[in-house]
C-alpha cells in the first residue's frame, strides 16, 4: 500500500479566488490621475501592514508582490510612476538602488536563501506587467526550488501568508 502525502495550504483559497489579502487591497484602491496601481497602493493611506508596503523613502518605496514567485518577493520602485530607468532623476536612481540593496539584505536575513534574483522588466515586450511604473523585483531563491507544480498545474505553493512575509521583512529591514 502506498502512502499519499498531502500539502496543506488552506489559507491559499481566499488568495486564489480574490477574496483574501490581495482582493481586499485591490478592491479598495483608486488609481490617481497620471498614476499607476503602485501609486494607488503607496498613496492609499492604508496601514503598511495592510498595503504590504515594507519601507518608504523620500523618492522610492518597497512593497511585497501580492502575486509572489516565492515568499518575501519584494518590489522596489520610485514613488513617481516612470516607465524606464532613463526617466529617473539622479535622486530617484540613487534611492531606488540603495533600497534594492536593503531589500536584498532583508530577504537574506529573513529567509536565508541560497541566492536572490534581482531584476526588472522595462516595457511590455520585456514582460513588465505594469510598464508605466518601473519596479525592481527581489526574489529569494534556493537550490532546487523549481518544482512540478508551476510546470504542470500553473500554480505556485507558498508556505506563508503575505502578512507573515511582511512581518519578517519589516523585522529584518536595515535601519
Amino acid at each position: 500500500m502506498s502512502r499519499l502525502d498531502h500539502l496543506w495550504a488552506g489559507w491559499r483559497q481566499a488568495y486564489l479566488d480574490g477574496t483574501g489579502e490581495d482582493g481586499r487591497l485591490l478592491g479598495s484602491l483608486d488609481i490617481p490621475e497620471g498614476g499607476s496601481l503602485f501609486s494607488a497602493v503607496e498613496q492609499s493611506g492604508l496601514p503598511d501592514e495592510e498595503s504590504f508596503v515594507l519601507h518608504r523613502g523620500r523618492t522610492a518605496f518597497a512593497m511585497l508582490n501580492i502575486y509572489p514567485y516565492t515568499s518575501g518577493h519584494t518590489m522596489v520602485m520610485p514613488k513617481r510612476p516612470v516607465g524606464s530607468l532613463a526617466d529617473l532623476t539622479d535622486d530617484e536612481h540613487a534611492e531606488l538602488w540603495s533600497m534594492v540593496r536593503d531589500a536584498v539584505a532583508a530577504i537574506e536575513a529573513a529567509y536565508l536563501p541560497g541566492g536572490v534574483n534581482v531584476g526588472l522588466n522595462q516595457g511590455r515586450a520585456a514582460g513588465a506587467g505594469i510598464p508605466e511604473h518601473l519596479h525592481v523585483h527581489c526574489v529569494a531563491r534556493w537550490t532546487g526550488d523549481t518544482n512540478f507544480m508551476t510546470a504542470t498545474a500553473g500554480v505556485r505553493v507558498l508556505p506563508e501568508a503575505l502578512a507573515e512575509s511582511w512581518s519578517k521583512l519589516r523585522e529584518h529591514w536595515p535601519a
